[in-house]
């Protein structure tokens, strides 16, 4: 049973996964889906060398999307929960008045 590996689904989550990152670090919703989904593939891998290496370069690409998407949401939760709340507002406030 020789079944295809398509890494497309894999470099398509983690490469929309790179922007969800502006949001607080929800590129891991993204990033860790395909890095699963690459893992578990790769497992029940039995095709051809070139199948096997770009699925393992999706699942790398796949890992280091995770990675910082996670590091993103630590900084992000450590930031909201260091900072104190009438900081955040002013800080925001400030933005706003410059757009204005």
């Amino acid at each position: 049973m020789n079944k295809e590996l398509k890494p497309t689904i894999v470099y398509v989550l983690s490469s929309i996964s790179i922007f969800c990152c502006c949001f607080g670090g929800l590129g891991i919703l993204l990033a860790g889906p395909a890095f699963i989904i690459a893992n578990n593939k790769l497992k029940t891998a039995d095709g051809s060398e070139s199948d096997y290496k770009s699925m393992n370069s999706a699942k790398t690409f796949a890992l280091v999307m995770l990675i910082i998407n996670g590091l993103y949401l630590l900084y992000n939760i450590y930031y909201f929960a260091t900072t104190d709340w009438d900081v955040i507002i002013e800080q925001y406030q400030k933005s706003m008045e410059q757009y204005q």
